[in-house]
């Protein structure tokens, strides 16, 4: 047994230096060159709507580090297959090596963001493993060396050559993968220098301050303000972009725009900022889930910036109905020309909660149009505004069966009492929020066990964009019961009770959760 597992060994070793070779040859390239990051990225894409559902629900915001790691476990499980493949046939066993490797490159190379050179560090890091494997197999087979005439027994092996082949292996691995962190990490200190430098001015036109009384204060409703750090955060970057404000450019260009722009950063600054309250939701957000969040955006007007490129709504006789905003990392997300420049705050925010943007939340500039689910108007990173049309353009997640146009639903959440709670008999706050950014929350109710509908006490509006907290004290008896919850914004539409997913274009329903009166 002890032969099958040192090529289980052996196999292990080899994938590991292939990774970590891979690693140090992804600095020159760039960071998600790197085969795990590739593979990742090219599963991402390729995962039917629903999956992507499942694994958010499932995972939240670790739903990446899930997959990064069922990719490591997948590739150590063939890994090891290799190894044990190689003790019978070590040739064949070192070229499954390299068929992963070209899997890699593919998938690097393949990336919406990819190019050619995307593919050399899983390339380099295949032929290192391969070599790997082909020499620690090698020593598995070879009898040891024997003084008397007679033979050696059968299946032995020179074991000292392995231990030191393979020390050996694993500490140059392991320098290798070390090196190539570290080096990819210093090489977004450029990046992480330049945010520190922003100092964002005073805005022309600032956010009023949030009204007393908007935030009800209610012991376990999140707050009115959500902090950055506890902001919601779902894309399919499974490296977050590190772009250096300095080195930044948006290019506005495509159909109807008769001056098209370059921007930098710094022109940005320069220009009327706008601050305002906004509040962003998730189309992946369920009935009462968690991926919507409010905060203080400050940017530039994106309508002002199309008028400069001439660009017009398709309502007064422009040729686009459609905005593809593209990120640093190949996303593309399309969004209505007219909704972008029909009065809406539309930015393209530079700071969030009176800082630059966090990485995480697309530093050094994102777009966001309120009303719109994130889907198809929150880009983060960007880099490029092209103007086209519905017709002639399916951006990323249209092409995987999202609908091509998303106005926000209205829809309300309990915040507490937490499901299956156990609260007293007597007054209980039942509170919560509820949205419908660009129209505006009208009224909320609460029933209890089907019964007939109370209405709730609102929090101040901040403004149509924004979310409002609400509060109905409940007489709560002995019994197991189920609270439900719905809202009617300014148009006044009340949000249906019918339960529908996220796909295509958002959920439906009421939010209701199970709790326990002693």
């Amino acid at each position: 047994m002890l032969r099958p597992g040192l090529g289980a060994l052996s196999g292990l070793l080899a994938g590991f230096a292939a990774l970590a070779t891979a690693e140090l040859a992804s600095v020159p390239v760039r960071r998600e060159a790197g085969p795990v990051t590739a593979v990742g990225g090219a599963v991402i894409d390729r995962t039917p709507a629903a999956v992507k559902d499942f694994a958010i629900r499932t995972f939240g915001s670790n739903d990446k580090l899930a997959l990064q790691v069922g990719i490591v476990t997948i590739l150590g499980l063939f890994a090891i297959g290799l190894g044990l493949l190689a003790l019978r046939r070590q040739a064949v066993g070192s070229a499954g090596v390299m068929v992963f490797g070209v899997i890699g490159a593919l998938a690097a190379a393949g990336r919406p963001d990819g190019g050619p050179l995307d593919a050399l560090p899983s390339l380099l890091g295949a032929v290192v493993g391969a070599g790997v494997l082909y020499l620690l197999s090698g020593f598995l087979a070879t009898p040891v060396p024997s003084d008397s005439e007679q033979a050696p027994p059968q299946g032995s092996f020179d074991r000292r050559r392995f231990v030191l082949a393979a020390t050996a292996a694993a500490a140059a691995s392991a320098a290798a993968g070390v090196t190539g962190q570290r080096l990819n990490a210093a090489g977004g200190a450029e990046a992480v220098a330049s945010r520190r430098a922003v100092r964002l001015p005073p805005p022309a036109s600032p956010a009023r301050p949030v009204p007393r009384g908007a935030d009800l204060k209610v012991p376990g409703m999140r707050p009115f303000v959500t902090p950055n750090a506890k902001f919601y955060r779902v894309d399919t970057a499974l490296v977050v972009p590190r772009v250096d404000a300095t080195r930044w450019r948006l290019r506005i260009h495509g159909k109807g725009v008769s001056r098209p722009l370059t921007v930098t950063f710094d022109d940005l600054l320069s220009r009327e900022l706008i601050e305002r309250d906004v509040t962003l939701t998730c189309v992946s957000n369920e009935v009462g889930g968690p991926y919507v969040g409010n905060a203080r955006w400050i940017g530039v007007r994106l309508a002002d910036l199309l008028r400069e490129a001439g660009v017009r709504p398709p309502s007064k006789g422009g040729p686009s109905d459609q905005l593809v905003a593209r990120s640093v990392d190949g996303m593309t997300i399309g969004s209505p020309v007219e909704t972008v420049m029909d009065g809406r705050d539309a930015m393209l925010a530079v700071g969030m909660n009176g800082e630059p943007l966090p990485f995480d939340h697309g530093f050094p500039v994102r777009m966001l149009v309120p009303g719109l689910y994130g889907y198809v108007s929150a880009c983060k990173w960007i880099q490029d505004i092209e103007l086209t049309t519905f017709d002639d353009y399916d951006v990323y997640w249209v092409k995987r069966d999202w609908a091509r146009e998303a106005p926000i639903k209205t829809q309300s959440r309990i915040d507490t009492p937490k499901p299956f709670a156990e609260v007293e008999r007597g007054t209980v706050p039942v509170a919560g929020v509820a949205w419908a950014q660009h129209k505006g929350i009208s009224r909320v109710e609460v029933r209890v066990d089907g019964g007939e509908w109370h209405t709730a006490r609102l929090g101040a509006e901040d403004s149509e964009d924004t979310w409002r907290q609400w509060v109905w004290e409940w007489p709560a008896t002995s019994g197991s019961h189920t609270l439900e919850v719905r809202a009617t914004d300014r148009e006044d539409r009340t949000q249906t009770g019918k339960r529908v997913g996220t796909v295509p274009d958002g959920a439906t329903g009421w939010h209701s959760v199970v709790v326990q009166v002693p």
